[in-house]
């Protein structure tokens, strides 16, 4: 592990009066995660949920908030995206923070498909087609190629003019990833040269335990990025989620009870959920700093890793967010790193 990093839900649990303060609130974290230490803050991207649902509006208020943390997508389902758009806000944001931005992206969870695609339009092409369509429109338009022509002339644009993304960030294209889950989708982003976000889920059930097959994603992505991509410009990268919570206290113990006892309680031991699809679920890290160190550099996709990211509870407040960050940047990393 070289880096750490941190991904949170920026949740809102006051409803619509709570939105605004809640937002504030994440804008806070990023700026105690970056006299932390921490390199990059990741967000997830979820539609209609109490949590963050517009990432790169957010990203464009931390960036004149700090001034080295990078800002993450982890994940966004492509399916409901429109890439054009996306291009134009990512590089945007991508200016104005001085090159900040890393942009994962996923097909997403097809599961959901019955619920949103109403909501977004529905498509001829299945669910992973249609996602995977608007994932290789995304790095066209990244890398700056000619969507379409501006015919007789086009507003400032003259006659027969290019139409290219506008404004292009030209280093952006090699901060994407893609959101890993199973051994087909780590080849299949080395494959595609992207860098490769595993988080606190697998989507397929090996039968080996779950950081191991973590493991074994991250030595497969590997070792096809650098039969396609060696000698190269692109570089591999990989970063690991790891749910943390340190419990110093009977206050740690109470602020974060609810959240153990609720995650543990929906899985068997091994990760496996009681009930729904064959995904596989990473253990929460919880108690003394020193037992969650023995914990982390036991854990072979960790060892492996280029960047740790700590993912913060859905629920609990920034208060308790940022203790938990403290804690880990002051006495967990140092001895990952030792």
């Amino acid at each position: 592990m070289r880096e750490l990093g941190f991904l949170t839900f920026v949740p809102n649990h006051g409803g619509t009066a709570g939105a605004a303060s809640a937002l504030q609130d994440g804008l806070r974290l990023f700026e105690t995660a970056e006299t932390l230490g921490y390199g990059t803050g990741w967000v997830r991207g979820r539609h209609f949920e109490p949590f963050l649902t517009s990432p790169m509006t957010f990203f464009a208020a931390a960036a004149q908030r700090t001034s080295t943390i990078a800002f993450g997508t982890a994940v966004l389902g492509m399916r409901y995206e429109d890439p054009v758009r996306l291009a134009e806000d990512a590089s945007t944001v991508d200016l104005l923070s001085g090159g900040r931005v890393q942009l994962g992206i996923s097909t997403g969870i097809a599961g959901y498909g019955p619920i949103l695609d109403p909501v977004f339009g529905a498509v001829d092409r299945s669910f992973r087609d249609e996602a995977e369509a608007r994932a290789a429109r995304l790095l066209e338009v990244l890398d700056g190629d000619a969507l379409g022509s501006a015919g007789s002339g086009y507003e400032s644009i003259p006659a027969g003019a290019d139409l290219t993304l506008q404004p292009l960030s030209p280093s952006l294209r090699d901060r994407v990833w893609w959101g890993g889950g199973s051994m087909g989708t780590a080849v299949r982003t080395a494959e595609k040269g992207l860098l490769l976000h595993c988080s606190t889920l697998n989507t397929e059930d090996t039968g080996a335990p779950f950081a191991q097959a973590q493991a074994d994603q991250i030595a497969a992505y590997g070792e096809r990025f650098t039969e396609l991509h060696g000698g190269t410009s692109r570089t591999s990268k990989v970063a690991v989620g790891r749910i943390v919570v340190p419990l110093l206290d009977d206050h740690d113990r109470a602020v974060h009870e609810e959240f153990l006892t609720g995650y543990a309680s929906g899985m068997d031991d091994e990760g496996r959920p009681l009930s729904g699809p064959p995904f596989r679920f990473s253990k929460v890290l919880s108690g003394e700093p020193a037992a969650i160190v023995d914990a982390l550099l036991d854990d072979p996709a960790v060892t492996a890793t280029d960047e740790l990211v700590i993912t913060l509870p859905a629920n609990g407040d920034v208060a308790a967010h940022e203790r938990i960050l403290r804690i880990v940047a002051e006495e967990i990393a140092p001895a990952l790193r030792a």
